[in-house]
């Protein structure tokens, strides 16, 4: 008997089949990019670890290699320079060489610390103010030349450099000290020009005198008052010259002042109106 009633029909579950598996193919597929973003970040970091492996055992090479030569260039300066007589000759030696040696060893750090080199500079001075004899300053006048020269190889391989603290104010600045100190002994451009010359590397008399021109007393004039300055040192009499830490610091400092000048847009005031002026006239 048909009583007229129907069966309600209720309609079909939004999420089908088909729309599913799209969800789960979906999520593979998210999971799988994650996979290959943790993969890659570990190739990268992996190739990075063997580039600084690589880096650092060429390093590693390249300052042994390096110390080796400073080594051999403390044994061949002190043999050839010091003084050949002397009752404290093998004490001094011994006392030199470890000291130089020591020195030396920093190259191996990636960066040196400027506390590291005034120590050492300061063990030398403590050395030379017991020297007995005064021919004992021809021994210790070889020892800074070694010591300055590798000061400027860490310099030149760009793993040191001075402290570079927060500078005291302007009006700190004593006028008479730097105008006696640093200012008088390189306004004279052969001055300059011999500083300039044993930034690197020591220079006989001889080689002045082709350099600057000046001859006799008028080269030698120069020469003592970079010397009195403490700009410059001779090693020992009729020795070469060479620059001393507080000349090196000066010639930097002058020629980071030159170098700021010229990348600066500071130029002649007169050259700059002339610059403006054109400009209106275009």
């Amino acid at each position: 008997m048909n009583n007229g009633c129907k069966k309600e029909s209720h309609p079909e579950s939004p999420i089908t089949y088909e729309s599913q598996e799209t969800l789960e193919v979906q999520a593979i597929k998210e999971k799988l990019s994650e996979m290959h973003s943790d993969i890659k970040k570990v190739m990268e970091y992996t190739n990075r670890l063997r580039f600084e492996a690589a880096f650092e055992s060429l390093r590693e090479n390249y300052s042994n290699a390096l110390l080796n030569h400073l080594f051999e260039d403390i044994e061949t300066g002190l043999e050839q320079n010091m003084v050949k007589k002397c009752p404290e000759k093998e004490n001094c030696t011994s006392a030199f060489t470890a000291l130089l040696q020591q020195n030396a060893g920093l190259i191996k750090r990636s960066k040196v610390e400027d506390t590291l080199i005034s120590k050492n500079r300061k063990k030398l001075e403590e050395l030379r103010c017991g020297a007995p004899y005064t021919k004992c300053e021809k021994c210790f006048s070889e020892v800074s030349s070694l010591l300055v020269k590798q000061v400027n190889l860490m310099r030149s391989m760009k793993i040191y450099a001075e402290n570079q603290e927060q500078k005291p104010a302007i009006t700190a600045l004593e006028t008479c000290a730097v105008m006696s100190e640093i200012l008088e002994p390189v306004s004279n451009p052969q001055r300059l020009e011999i500083l300039r010359a044993v930034a690197f590397e020591t220079k006989s008399f001889s080689a002045f005198s082709e350099l600057t021109g000046l001859r006799g007393g008028n080269l030698l004039f120069h020469l003592q008052k970079l010397t009195e300055s403490g700009l410059i040192l001779q090693q020992h009499e009729r020795g070469d010259y060479m620059i001393t830490e507080k000349g090196f610091k000066i010639l930097q400092g002058l020629n980071e002042i030159y170098s700021s000048l010229q990348a600066s847009q500071l130029r002649n005031p007169k050259e700059i109106l002339s610059r403006i002026g054109e400009k209106s006239r275009i």
